[in-house]
C-alpha cells in the first residue's frame, strides 16, 4: 500500500518591515519629520500672505524653496553617497531644527529672514530625503524592498493628513512662533530616533582628509558618473522621461486645480482644501494596498498601471462638472487618486534602488528629484500663463493625458534589467 505524499508546506508569510527595529525607527522618524515639514509648509505662506498682504509674497516662499533644490540638488546627492546615511540624517535633522530658530524673529519688516530660512531648509531637505531613501535598502531585505517603500508612502500621506490641518490650526492659535517651536521639536525627535538605530557600513569610504582641490575634482567626477549611470541604463532613462512628463503635469495641476474648483465647481477655497486634503486618505490606503500589489505585479507594473489609472481618474474629474458639481463626488475621486499616486512612486523608487549600486544611489535619486522639480517649475509657469485663457478644461485634459502617456511609456518601455556595475 502506497502512502500519498504529504502536501507541500506553504511558505511562511513574511512579516511587515515595520517589525524590523531599524526600519521602524527610520519610518517613525520620517513620519515625525514630515509632519513637522507640513506644519511649516502651511504656516510660512500664511505668514507671508498676512505680512505682505500679497499673494506674491506667499508664492515667493514656494519659489525660494524650489530654486536651491534645482541648482544644488544633484550635487548634494554626491555628498549623500560619500557620507554615512545614518550620521547624515542625524546631523542634518539637528541643523534643520537649529536653523529654523531665526523665524522666531521674523516680522513684516524682516521678510528676508523668512525667505532665507525657507531656502536653507530646502537645501537641507535635498540632503536628508535622498539619504533616507538610500538607507531603506540597508534596513530591509530585497524581498521586502517594495513593501518598505510602500510603507514610506503611507508615512508621507499620514504626515500630510496630520500636519496640514494642525499647521493651519497652530498658526491661527499661536502664530509662527508656535509652529517654529513645534517643527524644531520634530527635528530633534527625528535625530534621536535615527541615532538609536544600528549603524550600517557605508557603501563607499568617507573621503576625509582629502585636499580641497582634489575633493572638488572628485565630487565633480562622481556627479558626472552618476549622470553616466542614468545614461547607460534604459530603465533609468525611461524613469527620467516619466519624471519629466509627470512633473509638468503636476505643475499644471497645482495652478489650474484651484481655478477649476472655484470657477467650474463653485466650491470656494474651503472646498479646494477639502478635496486636496482627502487625497492623503487615499495615499494611506494606497500604501497599504501597494505592498500587496508589489508582491504580485512587480515595480514595473506598478509604474505603468498606476499612471494609466491616475490619468483616467483625472480625465473623469475634469470632465464631470457638466453632470455634477457635488463636492463629495470629487472628494471620492481624489481619495481614489491617492492609490495610483502611491503605486507609481513606490514602483519608481524600488526600481532605482534595485538597479543602482549603493555607492551611487544618493546622486541618482537626487538627479531624478531635480528633473521632477524642474519639470514642475515649467508646469507652474505654463499653468500661470494659461490660467486666464478662458476654458481651462482642455488644458486639464492635456495635463491628464500626460499621465496617460507616462503610463503607456511605463508599460511599453520598462524592461527587466540587471543591477548596474
Amino acid at each position: 500500500m502506497t502512502t500519498a505524499p504529504a502536501p507541500a508546506a506553504r511558505p511562511a508569510r513574511s512579516r511587515s518591515p515595520l517589525f524590523r527595529r531599524d526600519f521602524a525607527l527610520i519610518w517613525t522618524a520620517g513620519l515625525v519629520s514630515d509632519t513637522g515639514d507640513w506644519l511649516l509648509m502651511i504656516a510660512l505662506p500664511l505668514f507671508a500672505l498676512s505680512a505682505t498682504g500679497s499673494a506674491l509674497g506667499a508664492s515667493t516662499v514656494f519659489l525660494v524653496e524650489l530654486v536651491p533644490m534645482l541648482l544644488l540638488g544633484s550635487f548634494l546627492g554626491v555628498l549623500v553617497d560619500r557620507w554615512d546615511h545614518r550620521r547624515t540624517i542625524v546631523v542634518v535633522a539637528l541643523l534643520q531644527g537649529v536653523l529654523l530658530l531665526p523665524l522666531l524673529f521674523a516680522t513684516a519688516d524682516t521678510m528676508g529672514i523668512v525667505y532665507a530660512v525657507a531656502g536653507v531648509e530646502a537645501v537641507l531637505g535635498a540632503i536628508i530625503n535622498p539619504a533616507r531613501q538610500a538607507m531603506i535598502p540597508q534596513v530591509v531585505g530585497p524581498d521586502q524592498l517594495a513593501r518598505g517603500n510602500a510603507l514610506v508612502a503611507v508615512s508621507d500621506s499620514l504626515a500630510r493628513l496630520i500636519g496640514s490641518p494642525i499647521g493651519g490650526l497652530a498658526f491661527a492659535l499661536w502664530g509662527l512662533t508656535g509652529v517654529v517651536i513645534a517643527d524644531a521639536a520634530t527635528y530633534l525627535v527625528t535625530a534621536v530616533l535615527v541615532a538609536i538605530s544600528r549603524p550600517h557600513p557605508p557603501a563607499a569610504p568617507d573621503a576625509e582628509g582629502e585636499e580641497p582641490v582634489a575633493a572638488e575634482r572628485r565630487i565633480l567626477r562622481e556627479w558626472v558618473e552618476g549622470l553616466a549611470l542614468i545614461a547607460r541604463s534604459g530603465t533609468l532613462r525611461v524613469l527620467g522621461l516619466i519624471a519629466a512628463l509627470g512633473g509638468v503635469a503636476q505643475g499644471l495641476f497645482l495652478v489650474l486645480f484651484l481655478v477649476y474648483v472655484t470657477q467650474n465647481l463653485g466650491a470656494g477655497d474651503t472646498g479646494a482644501g477639502i478635496i486636496r486634503g482627502v487625497q492623503a486618505i487615499g495615499g494611506v490606503v494606497g500604501g497599504l494596498v501597494t505592498g500587496w500589489l508589489a508582491r504580485r505585479l512587480g515595480p514595473r507594473s506598478l509604474v505603468g498601471g498606476g499612471y494609466l489609472v491616475f490619468g483616467i481618474l483625472s480625465l473623469l474629474a475634469w470632465n464631470l462638472a457638466p453632470f455634477t458639481t457635488a463636492l463629495w463626488v470629487y472628494a471620492g475621486l481624489f481619495i481614489a487618486m491617492g492609490l495610483p499616486s502611491v503605486t507609481t512612486a513606490t514602483g519608481e523608487i524600488t526600481l532605482v534602488q534595485t538597479l543602482v549600486p549603493p555607492r551611487a544611489l544618493g546622486r541618482v535619486i537626487a538627479a531624478m528629484t531635480t528633473v521632477d522639480g524642474a519639470a514642475q517649475g515649467l508646469g507652474l509657469l505654463l499653468g500661470g500663463l494659461l490660467a486666464d485663457s478662458g476654458d481651462i478644461v482642455p488644458i486639464l485634459d492635456f495635463q491628464a493625458s500626460l499621465y496617460l502617456l507616462c503610463g503607456v511609456i511605463g508599460v511599453l518601455a520598462l524592461r527587466r534589467e540587471k543591477r548596474l556595475p
